[in-house]
């Protein structure tokens, strides 16, 4: 019971620290004047990762490479399957072909680069600086398209930037970060105290657990995007979240802490990952959009992962 007061907690913190946090990142690009779909695909994408991030980093720094990784591998999977698969259900989910043609492609190659330099069952700091530099590029490259080819401005339908000034804004990212941070350790405390408890490997943990828990925020957006029927920016905020998720947060961890890999996570979850990131976009491509038949299918695959994992299947 006290594991289990300690893991709500904690996902209460990174809800709250990551709301903050996007809120901040909305009003400097407001302040940048970054449009609309930029600051939805890789502003917000980026700002709902930052529990993903928080967690992977802490987890690398204190020894616990399984829960580092599997946060990541986990959360792109439960971005695809679970989150997509419950907003497709709700209102079925479009995207744009140029959107789709940058950020869908990104995010297959990302997930193909992380499988390949993930053979060798560890990530070292060359391996984190090519995701670093990947993510580089792909950031020049989404600015550089978006101010080519600028999109309608339509209602954003993530949450609100803050009103007020640079110090209410300064607040929000630094108090928003400090509230993740402790909300990281309280989750990790209480995701380790778990697995020992139950016998369960912090791999399967972060796959599942954790992964599920740092997505909160990505789930909150892509719900408030359905509701508001801007179903696009809901295919958006993941499709950006799943890039940084990979490239940045595995990078920067990697980069910080040579990483070593779980056998399941080589030998399954990582092909889950890009196995979902490609029936994703075979799902967008003749329609650019995703009914409620696939969004069916999205969860159902979920559901079928979630058992594999849980009842020990890989290890």
């Amino acid at each position: 019971m006290p594991d289990l007061l300690l893991i709500g907690l904690g996902i209460l913190l990174l809800t709250a620290g990551g709301e903050a946090v996007v809120r901040g990142a909305l009003s400097a690009a407001q302040r940048l004047g970054v449009s609309p779909l930029l600051a939805g695909i890789v502003i917000v994408g980026i700002g709902t990762s930052s529990p993903e991030l928080v967690v992977s980093v802490n987890a690398a720094l204190t020894g616990q490479p399984d829960i580092a990784v599997g946060n990541v591998v986990g959360s792109n999977i439960s971005n695809v399957l679970l989150i997509l698969g419950i907003c497709g259900l709700i209102l079925p989910l479009v995207t744009t072909r140029a959107a789709l043609m940058r950020d869908g492609l990104a995010m297959i190659a990302a997930s193909g680069l992380m499988v390949a330099l993930m053979a060798g069952g560890s990530l070292g700091r060359f391996d984190a600086l090519l995701l670093l530099l990947a993510l580089m590029a792909y950031l020049v490259w989404a600015y550089r398209t978006e101010r080519l080819a600028p999109s309608a401005d339509d209602p954003d339908p993530s949450p609100a930037a803050l009103p007020g000034g640079v110090p209410l804004l300064l607040l929000a990212l630094s108090g928003g970060l400090l509230v993740l941070i402790a909300g990281s350790s309280l989750l990790l405390q209480g995701a380790v105290g778990i697995a020992r408890d139950f016998g369960l490997s912090e791999a399967v943990i972060g796959l599942t657990l954790v992964a599920v828990g740092t997505s909160l925020p990505e789930l909150a957006v892509s719900l408030l995007a359905v509701m508001r029927r801007q179903a696009g920016m809901a295919v958006g905020n993941i499709l950006g979240s799943n890039i940084f998720n990979v490239l940045g947060i595995l990078g920067l961890a990697a980069f910080l802490q040579p990483l070593e890999m779980a056998r399941r996570i080589v030998i399954f979850d990582q092909w889950v990952m890009l196995g979902t990131s490609v029936l994703l976009l075979v799902f967008l491509f003749p329609g650019l959009r995703i009914n409620r038949l696939e969004a069916a299918i999205l969860l159902a695959g979920y559901i079928v992962y979630l058992g594999l994992t849980l009842g020990g299947a890989f290890g």
